[in-house]
């Protein structure tokens, strides 16, 4: 199951939005995922999964990401259609003591579990298609305008980073942790809550000790080759806002006026 949370990897390739620049996708990202929630009929919905879609194809990425980004996270999205079927009054189509399902309960649920998809496929594409040192130029030149404001922009692009890129790293190491000690006749599975949790701790204290450790390498490393902040620091490669940057941010903003237009003017 761990090996499934794709959160945080990128997958290297040349499509278009592999090619754009992290401002215009991260820019992008956040209004969309507005757009998501102005979504409200299934007109509206199918537009969102449409452009979804579309972006994937675009991005050349497997099909099988979609599913993988999905299954570590399918207990919420059950649980999240369950609770607006059991819950929302209407015409009833099925009822056993005071549990009842209606049809205004399934459309509903089927809408916020088809938005909840979305937010996480969408999302999903940002790390897929950019690399973290490249993410951590996006953030930092958007946060550079509030340095006059006191907000230290470049560490909070390297730490937001750095975050991002070891969550991989820390479910690699969680999986092998986890296997390591059930070799040694540890169970992760059986008993009440009260005794998964105590059989959690000889996962936990492991993990917290290499999780420090690489923190104190990383650090190292970071001073053995001279890191001081951001000030004054160059770049290999250089941020470069295109026309091609500008029309997919116009797509994004068009899409995002048409869900508002259609949500509170039709």
């Amino acid at each position: 199951m761990l090996t499934d949370i794709t959160l945080g990897q990128f997958f290297p390739g040349n499509s278009l939005l592999h090619r754009l620049d992290p401002r215009a996708k991260i820019i992008g990202t956040m209004l969309f995922i507005i757009a998501i929630f102005l979504a409200n009929s299934l007109a509206t919905y199918a537009i969102v999964a449409i452009f979804v879609m579309g972006n994937f194809i675009i991005s050349r990425l497997p099909v099988k990401l979609i599913l993988k980004s999905l299954k570590p996270l399918w207990v919420i999205i059950v649980f999240t259609m369950g609770i607006h079927v059991f819950t929302t009054p209407g015409q009833s189509l099925w009822q056993w003591g005071f549990l009842h399902i209606t049809r205004e309960g399934v459309t509903q649920g089927a809408l916020m579990t088809a938005r909840l998809v979305f937010l996480i496929v969408f999302s999903s594409l940002l790390t897929y298609t950019t690399s973290p040192i490249v993410l951590t130029d996006g953030i930092e030149h958007l946060l550079n305008p509030f340095k006059r404001f006191g907000v230290p922009a470049h560490e909070l692009a390297m730490m937001m980073t750095i975050a991002l890129r070891f969550i991989p790293t820390l479910l690699e190491e969680t999986e092998r942790i986890m296997k390591a000690q059930t070799a040694r006749g540890a169970n992760f599975t059986s008993g009440n809550i009260l005794q998964r949790g105590k059989n959690m701790i000889p996962l936990l204290v492991p993990l917290f000790v290499s999780a420090f450790r690489r923190a104190d390498d990383l650090a190292i490393a970071m001073e053995a080759r001279c890191y001081r902040g951001g000030t004054g620091r160059t770049r290999l490669h250089e941020l470069e806002y295109t026309a091609k940057d500008g029309a997919a941010l116009g797509v994004i903003i068009v899409i995002t006026v048409i869900l508002a237009g259609v949500r509170w003017c039709l």
